[in-house]
């Protein structure tokens, strides 16, 4: 519908969404480091920023909540302990016997990526809307899948799993190699990045309580979500890489 020969109601506002977006995907550059030789110097973007926040929150917790460790826990140790537990558990019950070998990296890469969909509700940009962010946990996350694959087989057997089940299929399966780790870096970037158009566009909907309600969804349970189907998905394709043939 046209008012007085301006565009229809509604195209201003879906504009502004869009400029909304590309604002909050676009990771600007925060300040240079001056490096001989180097113009301009080395660039630190907003992202890289935000992970040093998200690192000094995660190591000052992990001291406060390991200090003064006793044979009866109280009720802190016993939150730590039931959190350490259950990631140890999800290893175990997803990768076998070699879970615990994994632990420490899936259960980092959960912390990390679970405050970072969260960050947001403090003012600042969280990380994983930053493409270059997702790659990086995504290549990461293949070179231990394939480098736990080359210790369980061998450097010989490592290739000769490309032929299964069946050597025409070794095409397909080194092409496995290239797809996880975009599929894994796209799943999380396009999730985080839907969840604030959807939220933009509700706001736009309804601007007083359902964004509220919404907010704790998409800002909390689906932050955590992200973080472990990520997680989930890794430690999946480490046992596929790690099962005996």
């Amino acid at each position: 519908m046209f008012l007085s020969g301006t565009a229809p109601v509604g195209v201003s506002n879906m504009a502004t969404i869009s400029e909304e977006i590309q604002e909050q995907i676009k990771c600007e550059v925060v300040f240079r480091i001056p490096v001989p030789f180097i113009d301009g110097g080395i660039p630190v973007y907003e992202s890289t920023v935000v992970t040093w926040i998200i690192m000094a929150v995660v190591v000052i917790l992990s001291i406060i909540l390991t200090r003064n460790l006793k044979l009866v826990p109280g009720k802190k140790q016993m939150a730590l302990e039931t959190c350490i537990g259950w990631i140890r558990n999800f290893c175990r019950d997803n990768i076998g016997h070699d879970g615990d070998r994994y632990m420490a990296y899936l259960g980092t890469v959960l912390i990390y990526i679970g405050f970072a969909n969260i960050i947001g509700m403090f003012g600042l940009k969280p990380p994983t809307k930053d493409l270059s962010v997702t790659i990086a946990l995504a290549l990461m996350s293949i070179v231990l899948i394939e480098g736990a694959t080359m210790r369980k087989h061998g450097f010989l057997g490592f290739f000769k799993h490309f032929a299964n089940p069946t050597p025409i299929m070794a095409p397909m399966n080194v092409l496995e190699i290239g797809i996880r780790p975009l599929s894994l870096c796209l799943r999380l970037f396009g999730n985080v990045v839907a969840a604030f158009i959807i939220m933009e566009l509700i706001k736009y909907v309804a601007p007083v309580v359902v964004p509220t309600v919404f907010s704790l969804y998409f800002d909390i349970f689906d932050g955590f979500l992200q973080a472990y189907i990520f997680v989930f998905l890794t430690s999946l394709f480490i046992n596929e890489g790690i099962e005996e043939e």
